[in-house]
């Protein structure tokens, strides 16, 4: 149910549910997703595309602007099934001499119409779903295919446990995906942030970059996971940070791609603070920051 629905069935503000919500979910009574609730234990639960299409929006455009601005002209992709991976074909379609694999039917009527983008479709079933070809024949399509790297969304990302999402034959295809990759870059808004699913597709050790957007303040899960990713070694871009409001247009690669150093060994490294976490106010901060402190300096940042 939508957080506005919860409040005109008991009679109270948005407000007050968000907050009843939070506590809620704190006694595993309920999960929360973006602008409601669902019932709890949804790991084999799947949002069809039409509702999937009217989640988050603003937050994936955000997130696909700023993922977009990896791919260099003429690199060879693949791109996954997904409604934040259609919003990246989208501005993919603008890098001439590109070439996508995708097995998403979503993505490729995006890029159908640019002019210096090669599209190459794998084989498979359409899973009507998510306008995706799954199975043996696209999984058989993607062997010996080697491309710079692959960009792939999901239901949930853990920092125990990477990318999942709920359904078998999709996952077993990204991994085909990742296969064939020599970078993974994950598209994941705040509300997936740990959230987890059924069926792991990428596991954190092979996620090289996360994009996502700037968690509420409020949303403790989403930066606790966030922090963990990073010291996992995962480098990490956040849309709507450093002066670039969810919504707005990206700015200048120079400062989307500015690293910031942040607490914590890259998985196999003890004592090597290599992990960075990529333009997000969560930087640098102790384990266990307090509410307060950590609103105030998402404040002065954002004054600035």
């Amino acid at each position: 149910m939508s957080l506005r629905e919860l409040a005109r069935v008991v009679q109270t503000s948005e407000v007050t549910v968000r907050r009843d919500v939070r506590a809620l979910e704190a006694e595993g009574l309920l999960d929360r997703r973006h602008g409601g609730a669902v019932l709890p234990g949804g790991f084999t639960r799947e949002s069809g595309f039409p509702q999937k299409s009217h989640l988050a929006t603003a937050e994936k455009t955000a997130i696909a602007d700023l993922a977009a601005g990896l791919v260099e002209e003429g690199e060879a992709i693949v791109v996954g099934a997904g409604t934040t991976t259609q919003e990246l074909a989208r501005r993919l379609a603008r890098v001439p001499g590109l070439t996508v694999v995708t097995n998403s039917l979503l993505v490729a009527q995006a890029l159908a119409h640019a002019n210096r983008v090669e599209v190459v479709m794998t084989g498979g079933t359409l899973r009507g779903s998510n306008y995706a070809l799954v199975g043996s024949g696209a999984e058989q399509s993607l062997q010996g295919l080697r491309v710079s790297r692959a960009f792939l969304s999901g239901s949930g990302l853990t920092a125990e446990r990477g990318l999942s999402t709920s359904n078998m034959l999709s996952a077993s295809v990204d991994r085909a995906l990742v296969q064939a990759a020599a970078e993974v870059v994950v598209l994941a808004d705040h509300t997936k942030l740990g959230a987890d699913t059924m069926f792991q597709t990428v596991p954190t050790d092979l996620i090289t970059r996360l994009v996502t957007d700037e968690p509420p303040v409020h949303d403790d899960r989403a930066a606790t996971e966030l922090q963990a990713l990073a010291d996992q070694g995962v480098q990490i871009a956040v849309a709507g940070a450093m002066g670039n409001p969810v919504g707005d247009h990206p700015p200048s690669r120079t400062d989307r791609r500015r690293d910031v150093p942040v607490p914590g060994p890259r998985r196999g490294q003890l004592g090597t603070p290599t992990a960075t976490l990529r333009s997000t106010p969560l930087t640098g901060e102790q384990p266990g920051p307090d509410r307060a402190e950590r609103a105030a300096r998402v404040a002065d940042l954002r004054r600035r």
